[in-house]
């Protein structure tokens, strides 16, 4: 007579547990969706990988995809700080790779990503080209390009006075000199050189005959 007793009061308890099962796994299934990694179109930032020199003013800005958004101030490496609008300043004093959570916050929320710093040695640099010669009415195809500084960075070229540049040419963030000139004449245009943020202002020569 006891185990009948037993037998049934253990069959209670499945069916009394078997209501509950769906609503432990959907709780489980919902903490980790959760913890899955933010797929692009969920990113809170345009980049999250910086390239830093050893000793360089910090003159960079994490850029958030939603308007409006601001930042939890922190330290990201040693010697560069985060402020409120997204600023990345001060100056490096260690290399290497350096990957911090950044606190992104809209509406009262704030979503975290993480921010990736590469702090390089200071390695010296200097500009390859700086004068190019060309005719008017022909293709232009040249590169100021870099001599030195650290092996695998890929330096970005700006032109700060767009007025400079002669009509039919451009100059492009990889330093490509390209395009047709349509006059002949002699430019000189202030272009800013930057690797891993150590920058530099060098003016480019354009002889078109």
């Amino acid at each position: 007579m006891r185990q009948k007793w037993v037998l049934l009061l253990a069959g209670l308890a499945v069916c009394a547990l078997t209501p509950a099962l769906p609503s432990i796994t959907t709780t489980h299934m919902a903490q980790m969706s959760r913890q899955t990694p933010l797929s692009p179109a969920d990113r809170s930032l345009v980049s999250d990988t910086f390239y830093l020199t050893v000793g360089i003013e910090v003159s960079q800005w994490l850029l958030p995809t939603v308007k409006g958004a601001t930042f939890r101030p922190a330290y990201l490496a040693v010697g560069v700080r985060l402020d409120q609008g997204g600023r990345l300043y001060g100056r490096p004093q260690r290399s290497g790779t350096y990957v911090v959570p950044v606190q992104v916050c809209s509406a009262e929320t704030c979503r975290q990503q993480d921010v990736t710093l590469v702090v390089l040695a200071n390695v010296p640099w200097e500009p390859r080209e700086l004068t190019f010669p060309g005719k008017a009415g022909t293709p232009l195809d040249g590169e100021i390009g870099i001599n030195g500084g650290p092996a695998g960075v890929i330096p970005t070229f700006t032109v700060t006075d767009h007025d400079k540049v002669p009509q039919g040419v451009s100059i492009g963030p990889d330093g490509h000199v390209g395009g047709v000139p349509a006059a002949p004449g002699l430019a000189e245009v202030p272009v800013r050189i930057c690797v891993a943020g150590n920058c530099a202002g060098v003016v480019v020569r354009l002889i078109i005959v």
